[in-house]
Formats: C-alpha cells, sequence, structure tokens
C-alpha cells in the first residue's frame, strides 16, 4: 500500500472530463462544502496506497479541508511527516522479514512464525512510541490448508505476540479480504473466520480489520454483520463495488446507512477511504467519499 503520483490533468481535460460524468461538479461541490462542517462522529482517515501520484507532504497538507484525522497504512519513516501535520496514522502497515508478513505468507503457517515474531517484536514499540494504537498483520494464503489448521496456527503465531501487545497498548488487527476478486486464496476472507479466529485468541489485543468492499464481495449482509460482529472489529476500510472505485450511487453499497450502523454499535474509532479514484480530481474524490460517510 503506497503513496499517490498522479499528476493533475490540464484544465481542458479536466473540464471535458467533468463534463462526460453530468452532475459530478455539483456534487463534488457539496462535498468541499461538507468538509468544513463535519457532525464529528465518524473520524475519518485514508489510506494512501489509493493516492500514489500526491506524495505523502501534499496529502497531508489537504487534509484539514477533506476532513481527514488520520493517513494510513503507513510504515516507520512515515509516521513523523503525519504527526508534524497534527494527523495520526489510525492503523499501520506491516512489517515484512526475508518475504514473510505480507498477505500470502503470514500467520497461518507455523514456520512463518518466528520471522514474524521477529519483525512484531521490533515494529510494535516504534508504533506505540510514536502514539499509534493499530497495526495491521494477515493470515497468509491457503494453499491447501483446512479452515480449523489456519486458526489454530494463527491463533499460536498471534499468542506469543500478545505480551508485547498489552506492554505497548497496541492492538493487532487483522485485515478481512476477499479471496474472489483481488487477493485468490487469501484464508481470512470470511467474517466468521476471522470472528472464531478472535474468540480462539481471547484478547481485546487482537481484532479485525473489516473491509466493507471485501466483504460485500465474499458475503454481503455488511449491515446485519457489522450489528452482530462489532465487538470483533477494530477497524473499518470503504470502497466501491464493483470496481473499488468512488463509493458514491455509480455502486452498489449505501454507504450513509452502513456508517449509520456502525455508529450506532457505538465505535469510536477509525473509518478509512480505501477507493481507488477513477475521476481526474482525484482528492474531490476524496472529499466526497468523506462526506458521504459523516453520518
Amino acid at each position: 500500500m503506497s503513496s499517490i503520483r498522479m499528476s493533475r490533468r490540464h484544465a481542458l481535460g479536466a473540464a471535458a472530463a467533468a463534463a462526460a460524468v453530468g452532475s459530478l461538479g455539483v456534487r463534488l461541490s457539496a462535498a468541499d462544502a461538507a468538509a468544513a462542517t463535519l457532525k464529528g462522529r465518524i473520524n475519518h482517515s485514508v489510506c494512501k496506497w489509493c493516492y500514489p501520484a500526491t506524495p505523502l507532504e501534499d496529502l497531508c497538507k489537504a487534509a484539514p479541508s477533506i476532513g481527514l484525522k488520520s493517513i494510513e497504512l503507513l510504515g516507520p519513516k512515515e509516521w513523523p511527516v503525519v504527526a508534524q501535520h497534527g494527523l495520526t496514522c489510525a492503523i499501520t502497515s506491516n512489517p515484512v522479514v526475508d518475504g514473510i508478513g505480507g498477505i500470502n505468507k503470514a500467520f497461518n503457517r507455523v514456520e512463518h512464525h518466528d520471522r514474524l515474531v521477529k519483525g512484531y517484536e521490533e515494529w510494535i514499540p516504534l508504533a506505540a512510541k510514536a502514539g499509534l494504537k493499530n497495526v495491521i498483520c494477515f493470515s497468509g494464503n491457503r494453499d491447501g490448508m483446512d479452515p480449523e489448521t489456519g486458526i489454530k496456527n494463527c491463533a499460536a503465531g498471534i499468542k506469543r505476540l500478545l505480551p508485547v501487545c498489552e506492554q505497548h497498548g497496541i492492538t493487532l488487527v487483522m485485515e478481512l479480504l476477499n479471496s474472489r476478486v483481488d487477493h485468490k486464496d487469501y484464508m481470512c476472507d470470511k467474517s466468521a473466520w476471522g470472528v472464531a479466529l478472535c474468540k480462539e485468541i481471547g484478547s481485546e489485543r487482537f481484532k479485525l480489520l473489516y473491509d466493507i468492499y471485501h466483504m460485500q464481495i465474499m458475503e454481503g449482509d455488511v449491515i446485519a454483520t457489522i450489528r452482530k460482529q462489532h465487538a470483533y472489529f477494530a477497524h473499518y476500510h470503504t470502497g466501491g463495488v464493483p470496481g473499488r472505485n468512488e463509493i458514491d450511487e455509480t455502486q452498489e453499497l449505501n454507504y450513509p446507512a452502513i456508517l449509520q450502523a456502525i455508529v450506532a454499535t457505538g465505535y469510536k474509532g477509525f473509518v478509512a477511504q480505501e477507493f481507488i479514484p477513477k475521476r481526474p480530481d482525484k482528492l474531490a474524490s476524496l472529499k466526497q467519499g468523506v462526506s458521504i460517510c459523516d453520518v
């Protein structure tokens, strides 16, 4: 997950693109106004990797006008940058040691545990020193493994990290990802599997990242799942379905209703925009997403 580098199109190109989407300009103007009058019930964040053409420094400078309090999935060298702008990193990226620790190779393989523990034992104190609270982790791919063995193995590895998590006040957060479109064979691809892992571990220092985009693809029933299982969810991500683009009326999810359900659970954490903008003005789309989710 990375940084943003798409240069703005010249005025004629932008005008043509705006005309092509009809009422986009009106909608984005409304989003601009809304960013200045946020309701305060949602802490808004954004995943940096969705904006690879925008330098982190520039995204930090734009954050107040968008309504963002956090820029996330960043590593230790980037944490001071957001802090200098009065922002936080709501969930950090993950350590990778000898190619182990990413989405494909992680906690469901016992042979990876020593390297994972080494990486996280170094990473977690750094995150705590920076004043951060959540660190992401992954299950790894199935590669023929049955679900029960995956839960057993993940629990064994993560339990080794609970003492350092407790010591530093850090929560390890495993992301739920779809294995149908984006991450073939990923094991933690259903909320039921993730919740079973949480119960097996039995600690408030391990929870799930409920990615709304991914779970809509895998199982739907988003609002009912949030209402039932919210105690196991430490963080939320957005994204338009289908396509993982803007979360407006061009896609199938009703984000205002979903965010209302999240608020009703008493959730006080962050909700991060993790869609890949299709439109020329990427930050205008981000403003719109924040506005849509500010319920």
